[in-house]
């Protein structure tokens, strides 16, 4: 699958804890006289509260956010010292109802700032990553306000709530106890203190990232250097390298995983090993080195959860979500962690072979497979065993047909939806489109925002962000947005897609459809505000119908004749759909299992850091996960999920959603497959919820009974070894998480 970053930004709840610190009665005129004009002071009069990109400049966010929480920080003063006794309204309500101003400013620009930053707006990141930190705590800390929500929570049998009204009390008393809320004061100003320093490290490790990995695009001197690459791929590696003034050269940008798609084609091996390098080396030396920030980050992550009574980083994240404990997340990964480099080690044996016969014909140098030659070799297995490679395919899947007849076509016949471009809304970069969106019987839903490809001031990866979140109690409809990195083509030409942009397609639109089908009252609960590893489920759960034949012969149309891909090659692309799995499961593990050892320490086992790669090497051995071959999907200097966004400890939520989802399809398939009525059960039990109810609740009553990881094995086209096969099906057959 592909990365879904941070990047999906899917549970800041309304009562807005992005925002800065108070500010004094001095900054409070000034600030008003500076919000006079500004855009984010009112709604949005566009349709939906689509903010007015066209008229927001990076010169807008400071003040707005320092209304904002001026505003908010009065409005839950007024909550926590109001004379009437707490009730439901007039507390857990009214909390809901504040920091609207700093909700609007606050979500465009955390959206923007990853989508299509600029110096200034990094300016502002690292200004603001402290102040929004320690406007959280002024809320969460406060002992007034805590002990009006507690209060509502030990009578809360008494107060006769509606269900989603119980979920949302329950919700806050949670977060406030987790926020540190039964802290002695002495605590809470140190836990303050950690917050800010965290918040900051965040900021800090991304545009890291962000610039190591522009900086770390690799620069080529020789067109014959690209054997591979087709006429369209040298023709944007060439307009690339003109636009940083490298004329006469080209450039080959780094995507945000270890791996890089380039490999796959590019026969040169030397250049496939710098790119490789260059990838690996990111963030890991000079201005950019994350290395310290790592060896910081992690130990004040490990001193909070002491202070706030966890053993360790992963126990404080982990109880909150569906997993539990690192004991349940260690379960599922060592369940396919064995399947997953059986494979690949097979699969690295059979790569072997093909490589000493290419060196034997050529008389060329023997040499053993190394990760820079993994994808390529992989391909060339792939035409091997199933005859044919991506060059053929690629005619067949132009972006348009992918998103109209494909993406678009499964919405609507799974949940009615219908899809209306509207070029008379502004955006914020010329190439974002815009989709209106109506459910079955015609009354408007949504907003849809497709941004596909790739800039040099936008985030690696895929992801699925809100600009509006749905709520009943404020009359809100979703305006939501898919941003992938897909190589932009040459004026006038198609933009083809490889198969697994494809299905990240069809992922990141899984995330937008839980955004756009949620029906809820609360925006606390609204769409994909629910536990990271239940967040994956629908987006996962979408990825299926990109292969299913009833969606792939839609859109699979070649993009000059319209004819459909021919049967053979279908049948070829669907077999093949299961190849090269060892490699994905075990790049994937290795990474969700760092991610576990770097929060599963204290702070005095925290590394220098000059010690962070000798960390990160120890706990791969220690994991049994060490395959050279196959590295972690991203190292540590350059892991965004875990460092800079919210997967911290979470990163295994991927697979264990992915259980989820390999259920939900088969119980489709069991169902009749495509069809509305098991879209709109899906959406009734599911979709629409948000958080309204327990999410593994809600799956259950979906489903019907416990998850089961065989349909995922079967997805994946692994064997489990005999023993982990029977203890996965006795945690199945108690009825435990998969």
């Amino acid at each position: 699958m592909s990365s879904v970053l941070l990047a999906i930004l899917a549970t800041v709840p309304t009562m807005a804890i992005t925002a800065a610190a108070v500010h004094g009665a001095a900054s409070k005129d000034i600030g008003t006289i500076a919000m006079a004009d500004n855009p984010f002071r009112d709604p949005s009069t566009l349709p939906y509260q689509l903010p007015a990109f066209d008229k927001i400049g990076s010169s807008d966010y400071l003040p707005a956010f320092e209304a904002g929480m001026r505003e908010q920080r009065r409005e839950v003063a007024a909550i926590a010292h109001n004379a009437p006794p707490p009730d439901f309204d007039n507390t857990i309500v009214a909390l809901e109802r504040s920091g609207q101003l700093l909700e609007r400013v606050s979500n465009v620009f955390a959206n923007l700032n990853t989508s299509n930053s600029d110096p200034q707006m990094e300016k502002i990141d690292t200004e603001m990553s402290p102040k929004l930190a320690a406007h959280e705590d002024a809320i969460w800390l406060d002992p007034a306000l805590y002990a009006r929500v507690d209060a509502l929570f030990q009578r809360r049998a008494a107060l006769h709530l509606d269900p989603e009204s119980l979920q949302l009390l329950e919700r806050y008393h949670t977060l406030f106890v987790r926020a540190g809320a039964k802290l002695s004061e002495a605590d809470k100003t140190r836990l303050r203190t950690l917050n800010e320093q965290i918040s900051s490290l965040m900021t800090q490790f991304k545009q890291n990232v962000l610039k190591a990995s522009k900086d770390g695009a690799v620069v080529v001197d020789s067109a014959a250097e690209l054997e591979g690459f087709s006429a369209e791929q040298i023709g944007t590696a060439a307009r690339a390298a003109a636009a940083r003034n490298l004329s006469g050269k080209w450039l080959i940008p780094l995507q945000n995983t270890t791996n890089q798609p380039s490999l796959t084609q590019l026969r040169n091996r030397a250049l496939r090993e710098r790119i490789y390098k260059a990838s690996i080396a990111r963030a890991s030396a000079g201005a950019a080195d994350n290395n310290p920030v790592i060896a910081k980050l992690v130990k004040l992550r490990a001193e909070r959860a002491t202070l706030l009574g966890y053993a360790n980083h992963a126990a404080y994240q982990l109880e909150d979500e569906s997993a539990g404990t690192a004991a349940a997340v260690q379960e599922i990964l060592s369940h396919l962690a064995p399947a997953g480099l059986m494979s690949a080690q097979h699969d690295a044996a059979q790569m072997q072979k093909l490589i000493d016969a290419e060196v034997a014909q050529s008389h060329g140098q023997p040499f053993t497979l190394q990760p820079w030659d993994w994808a390529f070799y992989s391909e060339q297995l792939r035409k091997a065993r199933y005859a044919f490679d991506e060059a053929q395919v690629a005619p067949y899947f132009e972006l348009d047909h992918v998103l109209h007849d494909g993406v678009f076509y499964a919405a609507h016949e799974l949940y009615g939806l219908t899809f209306k471009e509207r070029k008379d809304l502004p955006v914020y970069q010329p190439d974002v489109r815009v989709f209106e969106v109506f459910d079955a019987d015609g009354t408007p839903l949504a907003l849809f925002l497709g941004d596909y490809f790739a800039r040099d001031n936008k985030q690696g990866g895929a992801w699925m962000n809100s600009f509006v979140r749905q709520s009943k109690l404020f009359g809100l409809k979703p305006v939501v947005a898919n941003n992938l990195n897909i190589p932009k083509p040459q004026p006038g030409q198609p933009s083809l897609l490889t198969f697994d942009e494809v299905t990240t397609m069809f992922h990141e639109f899984g995330h937008a459809i839980h955004g756009m089908l949620s029906n809820v009252r609360y925006p606390m609960l609204s769409g994909t505000a629910v536990p990271r590893d239940f967040v994956e489920y629908p987006s996962q759960y979408n990825e299926m119908w990109a292969r299913e034949p009833a969606v792939l012969t839609h859109f699979a149309k070649h993009h000059q004749t319209g004819e459909p891909m021919p049967k053979e090659l279908l049948d070829k692309v669907l077999a093949a759909q299961k190849f090269n799995q060892g490699y994905a499961t075990t790049e994937y593990i290795a990474a969700a299992m760092l991610d576990q050892a770097w929060h599963q320490i204290t702070a005095s086992q925290a590394p220098t850091p000059a010690d962070v790669p000798a960390f990160e090497a120890a706990a791969l051995r220690k994991n049994g996960i060490d395959y050279a071959k196959v590295p972690p999907r991203y190292h540590s200097e350059y892991f965004s999920h875990i460092f800079a966004g919210g997967y911290s400890a979470g990163y295994y939520a991927y697979l264990w959603s992915e259980v989820l989802a390999r259920d939900t399809g088969q119980w489709m398939h069991e169902h009749g497959g495509l069809t509305r009525a098991n879209g709109d059960y899906l959406r009734t039990k599911v979709l629409s919820r948000g958080r309204s109810e327990d999410p593994q609740v809600l799956f259950r009553n979906f489903y019907g009974r416990a998850p089961d990881i065989a349909p995922l094995i079967e997805y994946r086209g692994l064997t489990l070894p005999s023993a982990v096969a029977s203890r996965a099906t006795a945690a199945a057959a108690a009825g435990t998480p998969p």
